[in-house]
């Protein structure tokens, strides 16, 4: 060791997430690399009166951890805003928005959302009517969980020019409508969506900067150390301020989530590419929707659709609509060197995106990502090894998802859902992340997921997917680094490489499974310095 460190971890059961016979103690760190790996007394030789000494009293150490899928902006600002996740019937759901509109001026909107009917005991559909009276003078916009749906009320429907005589539904997206009367529900998906973004207010730069610095502190409590997120195109000012601020406290990777690659490419050029806390790794791209608002794009159609289903199978999403236009707006960004990670649940959109990676000659070489891979046809598996797709896979959607997806995919297609084991043994890479604020970023949750595949209600989804803790741990930390083309700088606890890590108050290595979840981080590193304790 050439200089003395700046951080040792002595005391510790180090999981360096590489393969060997023994298990280091103590780790070094000078400036932001590791500097040392080894036993306590080996790095304690090292230490001066300079040293900022970690005892980490024989817990457990890991590599740092990155999630793999996040809207980490919109997060933040999500936690300054109505939160109906806790809502568990339609008279809780309704009683939360009557006081959160109390607290409003009239004619501004209501934002928040985050609920999911499926686990209530009477599942009903949200519409319209259930909050209208409540909302005389607050135009609405609640997504569902999912954020590919969302609940809107009678005022906003005015604003957006919505009523029983139009507009026609656009494309990649419904306006739900009363099969009857043709009279909007309250319901749109997807794009259809899109009409009212264009009416929200967007949050000023100062409410952007506390959601992201909120978010982030709430992320280093798991440990997370990095992240690999969708990003809007405005919110790489966020990122880039305080990159410049030398303020953050996660790596930011982003993918930049937009309809015009060409565009949006003169854009990002002021952007820094290269810079080990905040980097631009390419663009985000849509297929389809998601299984829960039906707008998964699926070969075959849904086992609950009826006659009056306006789209069985799902559909496409709009940027996709036009699949040959969206096939040459992804090659130039291919033949440009972006990577591109695009999102697909369905199997059909899945399918049809792999047959697009097979056009590529070097597609390997690329390292395109597919987001969510929810649902998959088995012949599909083996194609994401062979063309070197990494599939990027949120564990904890499996529980959101498993107790009521059976009665909308049918038995068979379960066997395929969620299929990280199955992508594993063929040799996929497989990266694992959360999508917040789809749900909360505790990574621990997401590898208990993984691990168990344990419902709510203590059932089992699809045992033959689950897989093994170290496998959970490594598609968190070593994995999202190869997926990003960084492997050789992160991911693992190795000399030379950037120091990026967490101390953890519990063995996720022995515990019971059950309790994993539950884990916090007693100390997380970033980049060599201690940004939580």
């Amino acid at each position: 060791m050439p200089e003395s460190p700046t951080i040792a971890i002595i005391n510790g059961k180090v999981w360096t997430g590489e393969k060997s016979s023994q298990e280091p103690q103590a780790v070094a760190i000078t400036g932001n690399r590791i500097t040392a790996v080894g036993t306590t007394d080996e790095i304690r030789k090292f230490t001066t009166t300079n040293t900022q000494v970690i005892d980490a009293q024989n817990r457990r150490v890991i590599p740092g951890i990155t999630d793999s899928h996040t809207h980490i902006l919109f997060a933040g600002l999500q936690l300054a805003r109505l939160d109906l996740a806790k809502a568990s019937s339609k008279n809780d759901f309704i009683n939360l928005v009557t006081k959160e509109a109390s607290r409003l001026s009239a004619d501004q909107w209501l934002l928040g959302g985050q609920y999911a009917i499926e686990h209530w005991p009477n599942p009903e559909q949200p519409n319209k009517s259930w909050i209208d009276s409540v909302t005389p003078d607050n135009p609405v916009f609640l997504t569902r969980s999912d954020l590919h749906m969302a609940l809107v009320n009678s005022r906003a429907l005015e604003l957006a020019g919505i009523n029983r005589d139009g507009p026609a539904d656009p494309p990649g997206g419904e306006i739900e409508r009363d099969p009857k009367t043709g009279e909007p529900t309250g319901i749109v998906k997807d794009a259809a969506m899109e009409i009212f973004f264009k009416l929200i207010p967007p949050p000023s730069e100062q409410q952007n900067r506390t959601a992201f610095e909120a978010i982030c502190k709430r992320s280093n409590q798991w440990g997370i150390t990095g992240i690999h997120d969708m990003s809007l195109p405005e919110d790489l000012d966020v990122f880039k301020t305080f990159c410049e601020q030398d303020r953050l406290t996660l790596r930011v990777s982003s993918y930049i989530e937009t309809p015009d690659f060409e565009n949006e490419l003169s854009h990002m050029r002021s952007f820094p590419v290269d810079n080990s806390m905040f980097r631009i790794a390419g663009f985000k791209a849509f297929v389809d929707g998601s299984l829960g608002s039906r707008t998964a794009y699926m070969c075959e159609p849904f086992a609950d659709a009826t006659p009056e289903t306006r789209y069985p199978r799902g559909l496409r999403a709009k940027c996709a609509a036009n699949w040959d236009n969206f096939c040459t707006m992804l090659r130039w960004a291919h033949d440009r060197k972006m990577q591109l990670a695009v999102h697909a649940i369905g199997d059909q959109a899945i399918h049809d995106l792999l047959d697009f990676f097979q056009t590529l000659p070097d597609a390997k070489q690329a390292r395109h990502r597919i987001e969510h891979v929810q649902h998959l046809l088995e012949m599909d598996i083996k194609r994401f090894a062979q063309l070197g797709i990494i599939a990027s896979l949120q564990p904890v959607h499996k529980a959101d998802d498993g107790p009521w997806a059976e009665p909308i995919i049918g038995k068979d297609r379960m066997e395929m859902m969620y299929a990280w084991n199955s992508l594993l043994k063929s040799g996929v890479t497989v990266c694992f992340g959360s999508d917040v604020p789809v749900v909360p970023n505790n990574p621990f949750a997401g590898m208990a997921q993984a691990v168990t595949g344990k419902m709510p209600d203590g059932t089992i989804c699809v045992p033959a997917q689950n897989i093994t803790i170290e496998q959970a741990l490594s598609c968190y930390t070593l994995t999202p680094q190869i997926a990003a083309f960084r492997e050789n700088q992160l991911g693992t606890i190795t000399r030379g490489k950037l120091a990026d890590m967490a101390i953890l108050d519990r063995d996720i290595l022995t515990i019971d499974p059950d309790k994993i979840p539950d884990t916090k981080s007693v100390t997380t590193i970033v980049n060599g310095k201690v940004v939580y304790q």
